[in-house]
């Protein structure tokens, strides 16, 4: 475990002593205030033209569910901004330092391939929580001038959270197989694209095999948590499918191990 900690503490380091996490971050915050800020117009606007349209003709006004109308959308944007910028993220994990050398210092010291896998691992999930944190800002302000549902909320989140894991791992794995930031970068993004999109073939497939493509499908286990749903068999998905990610990329450092 310490040794596991020595390295997510590495990585961690390494990622704020670089200016790009700070850019990717802030992309990250100011694309998704862009969201909440259109959600939220359309929202108030919507809202005070029914107050009019039923002063006017003396009917009551409609209830507008502020997490069905404003929320769930809002995760459901999140989730898809994390698709395009984690994979910013998992690039340099291993390819950089394959590319640079370091990687080889890694492998003598006595560290197991485990615990730089796991280390890398846990330091990518961190930073991923460390973006997603500012946009619960968005959160507390509807609190404090809404009247949202609290639960739906932390589910989200804990969908977004799994939800990065999942990309996180994959993109893990394939910054084991280049020292191309560039292509590590590509490659994690098609990955998490054609899970995303999988689900989509489900309708032009047989019952039987529309099961299994909407099963693989990344973000369909999302949608549950979106709607303030906590389902164990989605959670149990997105551990599964980060586990599998990082058996991959330990395999793969362990293939690049022996070889050398």
């Amino acid at each position: 475990m310490k040794k596991t900690f020595a390295v997510y503490q590495k990585e961690l380091k390494h990622f704020f002593y670089s200016p790009i996490a700070y850019i990717v971050i802030a992309a990250f915050v100011i694309i998704a205030g862009i969201f909440f800020y259109l959600y939220l117009s359309s929202f108030v606007e919507a809202a005070f033209m029914d107050m009019i349209r039923s002063q006017q003709y003396r009917t009551p006004p409609q209830k507008f569910n502020v997490n069905l109308q404003l929320i769930r959308p809002f995760f459901w944007n999140l989730a898809l901004i994390s698709l395009f910028v984690l994979p910013l993220v998992t690039m340099r994990l291993f390819s950089e330092e394959k590319k640079s050398g370091t990687v080889e210092l890694l492998y003598t010291r006595p560290l197991s391939s485990v615990h730089i896998v796991l280390g890398k691992f846990f330091a990518g999930v961190t930073f991923y929580l460390v973006m997603l944190i500012p946009t619960m800002i968005f959160m507390l302000l509807l609190f404090i001038y809404g009247n949202p549902e609290f639960w739906p909320v932390v589910s989200g989140y804990l969908g977004l959270l799994l939800l990065g894991s999942a990309f996180i791992a994959g993109g893990l794995f394939i910054s084991t197989l280049t020292e191309n930031q560039i292509i590590a970068a590509i490659g994690g993004f098609g990955l998490s694209l054609v899970l995303w999109i999988i689900g989509w073939a489900a309708n032009f497939s047989g019952p039987g095999m529309a099961g299994i493509l909407n099963y693989l499908s990344i973000i369909n286990h999302f949608e549950d948590f979106a709607q303030g749903v906590i389902d164990t068999k989605h959670v149990f998905y997105y551990l599964l499918f980060s586990a599998f990610g990082v058996y991959l990329s330990l395999k793969s450092i362990e293939s690049i191990k022996w070889k050398s």
